[in-house]
């Protein structure tokens, strides 16, 4: 009777204490938002190194178009649902997507870090060092993949310990299920499969033999895939094709191939050799420390050392995430690479929640005073928030009126039945979401490097014009006798016949 009686308080403490961790993670999760929110880009986005895709991702969001490489048809339907809102213009709706996104994301964190063994404030600690860390806020306030891509990560990874806790089956095939559905927001998320096989079988090894939990498994992992069915049900719609382009047209099999596979971008994997890894890995490091502080990092370490002696089974399934996610990154030509250290970032500030509950813990054994803890947490916090200004002044967004900026330029200043050449989507924005400007017609030479030629065709049928055309694509044109008279000068200009 007595053990009943023990049983019955012990599980309603631990429904107790899931609860108050439930409002942490959700209060971790509030205010990161309302950073967020203030930092938040108000409108349409456009080309360029902090947000090459966000302006076409917006025009997807909107029209339900079809994204470019590698389709993304999770973020497709999930971002136009905040279409609907009644609220900003559409752009900005699309942008808050990544923040509230961003925002879950961070609330799992805390959660995730509290089953990985972390005291709460270790776990509100490692919460918001990567909830306010300069990378991942930067793309918690534009219209982009990524808050999505850690949202899909965290509940992967709550998913095996929960089942690590209780060991149903349910949870290992959620997992499954939650894998699927991250492929299609973003392929890297393959890599959390390998980590959840070397973390199942260190765990319980003989759960890798019930062919049926296998089969079921495999099952879910496929009907994860569904949103890619989007893809060609949407492109034999006609939609506005904004995309990668006809040779990725999802609507026939080797397109919808092409498309989800990476395309052109597949030539970039795998692009260094060993003999460039070093400064590769000297190029990570400096964005680590963009990320992450030394004090910060020093938890870090002191974390994984702490997984080491006592959780090897989570130091493997957050080790073998972090090496595969930083290798590929360290093998990938790409501009905006420090996107894809987003991953690395994630693992490594759970380590830090297990190294900061330690020197919380270490402080409490010296029992110098009573305060000894509180002073111990309260030099962690000042660590992580040290950061913030920092972070929130390259993070924020909320004046950025670039987008709109060229949006007027074009709408105001070109002619009737012309054409502009450009890169980006900020002008097709103007086109299928605002319905401006349909008589324009919009070519992209960004990928045939053919300006001139382009220009010299399309003045036969009308004016044509120029955004940003550089110091090279100027020196081409004034060679083949053409001048660009500016309209907006530094932005846009007028092809005109004749020299200067």
């Amino acid at each position: 009777m007595c053990d009943g009686k023990i049983i019955a308080v012990d599980s309603k403490q631990r429904k107790s204490g899931r609860k108050h961790d439930a409002l942490i993670g959700l209060a971790s999760g509030l205010v990161v938002f309302v950073f967020y929110l203030f930092t938040l880009a108000p409108t349409v986005l456009y080309y360029g190194p902090e947000n090459y895709d966000s302006a076409h991702l917006q025009v997807v969001a909107y029209t339900l178009g079809i994204p470019s490489y590698t389709g993304y048809p999770t973020y497709a339907m999930l971002a136009h649902l905040f279409t609907y809102l009644p609220f900003g213009d559409p752009a900005y709706r699309v942008n808050l997507a990544s923040a509230v996104l961003g925002a879950v994301a961070v609330a799992m964190l805390y959660v995730v870090c509290r089953r990985f063994g972390a005291s709460r404030i270790g776990a509100v600690a490692g919460t918001l060092a990567f909830g306010l860390s300069v990378t991942f806020w930067g793309q918690a306030v534009i219209a982009e993949v990524y808050t999505l891509h850690v949202l899909l990560m965290t509940l992967f990874l709550l998913s095996l310990l929960v089942w690590r806790g209780d060991r149903r089956d349910r949870y290992l095939l959620l997992a499954a299920f939650v894998g699927g559905v991250a492929m299609t927001n973003h392929l890297t998320s393959i890599f959390l499969l390998p980590a959840a096989l070397v973390f199942v079988a260190l765990v319980d090894e003989s759960t890798l033999l019930k062919p049926g939990l296998l089969l079921k498994g495999a099952g879910l992992f496929l009907l994860g895939l569904a949103p890619y069915f989007y893809l060609p049900l949407r492109a034999s719609m006609d939609p506005p094709l904004v995309g990668a382009g006809p040779a990725s047209d999802p609507s026939t099999l080797e397109g919808f191939a092409d498309l989800v596979s990476g395309g052109d971008h597949k030539a970039r994997i795998l692009t260094f050799g060993i003999s460039e890894l070093p400064g590769r890995i000297w190029i990570y490091a400096g964005h680590l420390l963009d990320n992450l502080n030394p004090v910060l990092l020093v938890l870090v370490v002191v974390g994984v050392a702490v997984l080491f002696l006592r959780d090897r089974a989570a130091l493997a399934l957050l080790g073998t995430v972090f090496v595969l996610n930083l290798g590929y990154a360290l093998e990938y030509d790409i501009d905006d690479l420090e996107i894809y250290f987003v991953p690395t970032y994630l693992m490594l500030s759970i380590a830090l929640a297990l190294g900061a509950d330690s020197a919380v813990r270490w402080a409490r054994g010296l029992q110098l005073s009573r305060s000894g803890t509180a002073v111990a947490a309260s030099l962690i916090m000042a660590a992580v928030l040290v950061s913030v200004p920092g972070s929130c002044a390259q993070a924020d967004r909320s004046e950025d009126l670039k987008g709109r900026e060229i949006i007027e330029a074009v709408a105001d200043g070109t002619k009737p039945g012309s054409t502009v050449l450009y890169h980006g989507r900020s002008l097709h924005y103007m086109q299928l979401v605002e319905n401006r400007r349909r008589d324009l017609k919009l070519v992209d030479p960004f990928y045939t490097a053919d300006w001139v030629k382009r220009s010299e065709r399309n003045l036969e049928r009308g004016p044509v014009y120029v955004l940003y055309p550089g110091a090279t694509n100027t020196r081409l044109y004034r060679e083949a006798g053409y001048r660009l008279d500016p309209v907006k000068e530094g932005m846009l200009y007028e092809v005109v016949e004749g020299r200067e």
